[in-house]
């Protein structure tokens, strides 16, 4: 008796204390090679590259295929509110295995800033590619645009945010 629950003991202790190590292994699967249209890359402090500089390169397809998340919410930039969708830039960093903790954005028209990672994950900053159900136009802040639900939080509807909301984006950094 004593010697199962020894045996339990030791396999639970086990599992707490690799658990995260072959979870965190297992998640980073091999990134593949873009078909498309490269819209977004990302390089810096990630662990998975698909270029031989070491940068992630996604087409849409690839970021389409990544955790959805959707979004409804006023913004300066558009009248009433919108619905967006698309990945949160903290489940886009763990696909890459990014420890940063800054990003720093870029978008088509030399526009670029610098913040924090925590901003985007705990506030939930989403790389939109949709809105209203419809592609981004590059004509109208696409194909992707950082965007936060400025309504759900007062907190939110501050400048240091709105700077945050890249449109036009186009390669994030990772420090």
């Amino acid at each position: 008796m004593l010697r199962t629950a020894l045996i339990s003991a030791v396999i639970l202790l086990g599992q707490m204390l690799l658990g995260p190590l072959l979870n965190a292994a297992f998640a980073l699967e091999p990134l593949a090679a873009p078909s498309g249209a490269v819209v977004l890359t990302v390089d810096g402090k990630i662990a998975l590259h698909n270029t031989a500089d070491g940068k992630a390169a996604f087409d849409m397809a690839m970021l389409q295929a990544l955790p959805k998340t959707s979004l409804k919410t006023s913004t300066i930039w558009t009248d009433g509110v919108q619905s967006f969708e698309g990945v949160r830039i903290a489940d886009l960093l763990a696909r890459l295995g990014s420890e940063g903790t800054e990003i720093k954005a870029f978008a088509a028209n030399d526009y670029e800033i610098r913040f924090p990672v925590s901003d985007a994950s705990t506030y939930g900053g989403l790389i939109a590619y949709l809105i209203n159900g419809a592609p981004l136009p590059v004509t109208n802040k696409g194909p992707l645009w950082i965007i936060y639900p400025f309504d759900s939080d007062p907190a939110l509807q501050v400048e240091r945010f709105q700077s945050q909301s890249v449109w036009n984006l186009e390669t994030m950094t990772l420090y």
